[in-house]
């Protein structure tokens, strides 16, 4: 059973990224996860957050990132979207910016900064979508016992 928890939209920037591990920790240990677990989940978190940033960059322009927390019976859940920001128009990324993205992003950092996220979660899955640049993390911790 899906239980939403919260919902975080801030901007894409670095300095921000505190206050959805703030969110994530409370959430999660108010769910019953050890301090290993919120520990490994906020590591986690601020990695899949970076690499969210890192695409916005190469985009151009003002993104937000959306958090959206919930619960099943056995997991805390965090998916992290990358959205334009709220005062631009929702709109697609041009192919140029597209393609600049997948220039500037490095392949084998990219694959170590999601191997990483998967040694402090349970599962973590990706989604970008190469024609439209919009990219989403989800994030899974389950719960002890």
């Amino acid at each position: 059973m899906k239980r939403d928890l919260a919902e975080l939209r801030i901007p894409a920037v670095s300095t921000f990224i505190p206050v959805a591990k703030r969110v994530a920790s409370t959430l999660g240990s108010q769910l019953g996860l050890n301090l290993t677990d919120l520990d490994e989940l906020s590591i986690a978190l601020t990695q899949a957050c970076d690499s969210a940033i890192d695409a916005a960059d190469a985009f151009g322009g003002d993104h937000d990132l959306k958090l959206t927390y919930f619960a099943t019976n056995r997991a805390l859940v965090v998916d992290v979207d990358l959205l334009p920001a709220a005062h631009q128009q929702a709109s697609r990324h041009s192919a140029e910016a597209v393609a600049k993205h997948h220039e500037l992003v490095d392949a084998e950092m990219q694959r170590l900064a999601y191997e990483m996220i998967r040694c402090f979660v349970d599962d973590f899955r990706t989604q970008i979508e190469p024609r439209t640049g919009q990219v989403s993390f989800r994030m899974v911790k389950h719960l002890a016992g």
